[in-house]
């Protein structure tokens, strides 16, 4: 990567990044006038940083673009870090938005007779096969996932499968599709990620952006 080469900050559309605007902010970043337009083809973003740009992407794709070497920065939640587990990724900074959890859900008349400890193989559909296959794993649990990309809570109803494993931030979706919630996997809040050849190569600018992220979690701490 040639230092002369803008820095590259990959940034996840949707909920997350109105989240992430005071962050930015408090680390001194501003994008451009058109990166808070939702309405805009635009995906990449000058700063008012000179040699800073912005992409934003789909909250699944913010890791691999910073795996693989096309930002250097980004921001993904850790339940995205814990499925691809990118060799590649440093995680040096937990921000603190986001929050919600990974958790096996089914529908309520299945769990007034179920017993989760009981169970030997389940079928799950699910965005999150390796989190689950390995959740499942290490309970003795033989885990037969279905990728679903989204509508998860449609899967039991139709019958594709009687349990699913998903995000779960207020539980209202799946109240909504008569499921609930058996299981917690793991807690999730967005990450800071740095892409670790970067990170040899471009020290000095990855770390101002680190403490300057560092420094606005802990004032958006602070303040609450």
């Amino acid at each position: 990567m040639n230092a002369n080469q803008p820095l590259t900050i990959a940034v996840p559309k949707g909920r997350i990044l109105s989240e992430l605007r005071p962050l930015m902010r408090g680390a001194g970043l501003e994008p451009e006038a058109a990166f808070d337009d939702d309405s805009a083809r635009q995906l990449r973003f000058a700063t008012n940083v000179p040699g800073v740009e912005l992409i934003r992407v789909r909250s699944f794709d913010v890791a691999t673009f910073v795996a693989f070497g096309a930002a250097q920065i980004g921001v993904a939640g850790n339940d995205i870090i814990m499925e691809f587990d990118y060799p590649d990724l440093y995680v040096p900074l937990d921000l603190e938005i986001g929050k919600c959890r990974v958790s096996v859900a089914e529908p309520l008349e299945l769990r007034a007779t179920d017993d989760p400890s009981r169970w030997s193989h389940v079928r799950v559909a699910t965005k999150y096969p390796a989190i689950t296959r390995r959740h499942f794993a290490a309970r003795g649990v033989h885990a037969e996932c279905i990728k679903l990309n989204g509508a998860m809570e449609l899967a039991p109803t139709l019958g594709l499968c009687r349990r699913i494993v998903d995000l779960v931030s207020t539980g209202k979706t799946l109240e909504a599709n008569g499921l609930v919630e058996v299981e917690k996997i793991a807690d999730v809040t967005s990450r800071l990620i740095v892409n670790r050849a970067a990170m040899k190569t471009r020290p000095t600018e990855i770390r101002h952006w680190i403490d300057g992220f560092g420094r606005a979690v802990q004032a958006v701490r602070h303040a609450a």
